[in-house]
């Protein structure tokens, strides 16, 4: 397998009262490039930290992570991320929301050219009709919308979704993932999703990344998903390997559901970062951008 993106024996310590927790320990993924894949595991097992160390947004206590042959050190314009919570200005329409990061990562382009791209994403996602509005105009899912479209416009290298359907109702979120899925399809950008919804991984990936529980989680096993591109949800529902796949993954889930986890990693993982993460993603692209003008 050509490794697009590689995550090599990657451990991840945070200090305690008593003493350094062990998040990760020795984790190595390799995704090739174009490729979908989700990470599932149980709440505090660390999939949020790893998408956060892909992302630059948190520091790596040993081992490296390596995207199209270049180490990855900080955040960039080349891995888009998508949160739960979309984190909108709210002074700013949609299509302002969209403009601000397009305008930042082409600035060679014109700002004629850069509304053309956000406003073709914005269409992608089915907000042609909504653009000019601002987010307290807009409901939860449209607003995530905007987040997938301002993320899809960077035209980044990857892609990192962290539960980015977890604060919706199961339609909106159906929704969604058909919205996602059509936008991955355009150009196939190489994607890693974090969800704890197995029916999601299997309808929106190539192969899925089964963590083990902490302290010093790992990849415990990977799941092929054999359905072909483009998918209709209907067909795969019916695909007489469906369901053979999803109690493959859920007995691993309850397999790892009986071993004791540390109360101080539920904890951790459990507090809603996504306005902070999404913050200091927005103001390290800027910098970043400006520096390098």
């Amino acid at each position: 397998m050509k490794k697009y993106l590689e995550i090599w024996n990657i451990t991840k310590t945070f200090p305690t009262p008593t003493g350094p927790s062990v998040v990760v320990r020795n984790f190595d993924l390799n995704l090739r490039k174009g490729e979908f894949l989700s990470l599932i595991g149980h709440s505090g097992c660390g999939k949020s930290t790893v998408l956060s160390m892909v992302a630059g947004l948190s520091e790596i206590t040993s081992g490296g992570i390596v995207l199209a042959g270049r180490q990855i050190q900080g955040p960039g314009p080349d891995r888009g991320v998508v949160f739960q919570s979309p984190c909108l200005l709210h002074w700013m329409t949609a299509l302002e929301n969209v403009l601000l990061g397009v305008e930042q990562v082409h600035r060679q382009k014109s700002r004629k050219d850069c509304i053309e791209i956000a406003t073709h994403y914005l269409e992608l996602v089915g907000l042609e009709e909504s653009m000019h509005k601002k987010p307290r105009e807009l409901s939860s899912g449209m607003q995530q919308r905007v987040g997938l479209a301002r993320a899809f416009a960077l035209s980044p290298k990857m892609l990192l979704l962290d539960e980015p359907f977890g604060m919706l109702d199961s339609l909106t979120r159906f929704e969604l993932q058909e919205v996602l899925m059509n936008l991955w399809a355009e150009d196939q950008k190489t994607a890693l999703m974090v969800t704890h919804d197995v029916d999601e991984a299997l309808f929106l990936s190539d192969r899925i990344a089964m963590m083990t529980n902490g302290p010093g989680a790992r990849v415990g096993e990977i799941l092929e998903v054999p359905f072909p591109h483009p998918r209709d949800r209907q067909e795969v529902l019916e695909d007489p390997m469906y369901y053979p796949l999803r109690e493959r993954l859920i007995t691993f889930l309850e397999g790892q559901a009986h071993k004791e986890k540390p109360a101080e990693e539920s904890a951790r993982e459990s507090v809603p970062e996504g306005a902070v993460k999404t913050g200091r993603f927005w103001s390290a692209l800027w910098k970043g951008t400006r520096t390098s003008a």
